[in-house]
């Protein structure tokens, strides 16, 4: 998919959703992580969200697995591969005003950048 298909079908659920986790994983797209580290990283932090109850509640960009999952791939130069992305996202992202929003937040403060990317690593792990 497109890139401007991609941001016009954030914009479109924008208004009733947190757009942060995913514009975060758009803008690290070009992040790698050896497979191995991610999902036992993941793995990890799906045990730390099952020990505070359901593992498939919605997760928090400050709850204890996305900021214990962060905190562990966190280096490298991640972080800042991630607010590259989201530099680079600034200007397609312009006539998108929910992605456009969500971008800005994010570039305003980079741990914040980063829970995000780790959340939607973590969602995508749920969703598996």
């Amino acid at each position: 998919m497109e890139l401007a298909a991609l941001l016009q079908s954030l914009e479109d659920v924008g208004a009733e959703t947190d757009l942060r986790p995913a514009v975060a994983l758009l803008a690290g797209r070009e992040l790698v992580i050896a497979p191995e580290e991610l999902n036992a990283a993941r793995r990890r932090a799906v045990l730390l969200l099952a020990a505070g109850g359901d593992p498939h509640r919605g997760l928090e960009l400050d709850g204890r697995a996305v900021t214990a999952l962060a905190e562990e791939l966190s280096g490298h130069n991640r972080e800042v591969e991630v607010r590259r992305g989201l530099e680079e996202l600034r200007y397609e992202a312009s006539p998108y005003p929910h992605v456009l929003a969500a971008v800005r937040a994010l570039l305003t403060n980079r741990t914040l950048a980063w829970r995000a990317y780790a959340c939607a690593l973590l969602a995508e792990e749920l969703e598996d």
